[in-house]
């Protein structure tokens, strides 16, 4: 199933979720057609199957990175840096596909369920800014992740990656780190 889901993100980053067809999941991972129906009967089992799939890479990515490690704010803020600047370079797709699959959820109800698997990134938050000793980490920890969100937005298809240095390079992950410092600073009040 995984090759099947990775397929599948490979096709919406590339087609968007108009490219998203059980047939084009069959094609892009060279197996006999109906193959992707068997595991996800429909379109909506396909789409969860691509939100769970990019849940479960992006987790495995941070906790590989070692990002969310340590309770020292800069060091804290180095390693989310490094992250999301690998989301932009080599997790390209992967990023552009999850903001695809958010997109539909909006479009289709029926969707919305896909919205849970971002839910393991805001608990990561949550419980760093309540070592941190955060105020209230339940709200600033939704405020961080909303932060986080619209710089690797911004950077990867907003207006920000018209300035911004070339994703990959020290000086993008400098950048995005300092970005990060100033947010970890804001919420935590230093």
């Amino acid at each position: 199933m995984a090759a099947l889901a990775d397929a599948a993100i490979h096709l919406v980053a590339a087609r968007g979720m108009r490219g998203l067809t059980h047939r084009a999941v069959d094609a892009e991972a060279g197996v006999p057609t109906g193959s992707t129906s068997a595991y996800f009967r429909t379109r909506k089992a396909l789409v969860e199957g691509v939100v769970r799939r990019l849940a479960e890479l992006d987790a495995a990515e941070v906790a590989e990175a070692g990002a969310t490690r340590s309770l020292d704010p800069d060091e804290l803020a180095e390693g989310v840096a490094r992250v999301l600047d690998t989301w932009m370079t080599v997790g390209r797709e992967r990023t552009l596909a999850r903001y695809a699959c958010l997109l539909e959820a909006t479009h289709h109800p029926e969707l919305r369920g896909v919205l849970v698997h971002g839910e393991r990134l805001r608990e990561q938050a949550r419980e760093l800014l309540t070592a941190l000793g955060a105020p209230a980490p339940e709200r600033q920890s939704r405020e961080l992740v909303a932060f986080i969100d619209g710089l690797l937005f911004d950077r990867l298809v907003g207006t920000g990656a018209l300035g911004a240095p070339a994703p990959g390079t020290p000086e993008s992950r400098a950048e995005l780190a300092l970005a990060l410092r100033a947010a970890l600073r804001g919420v935590l009040g230093r």
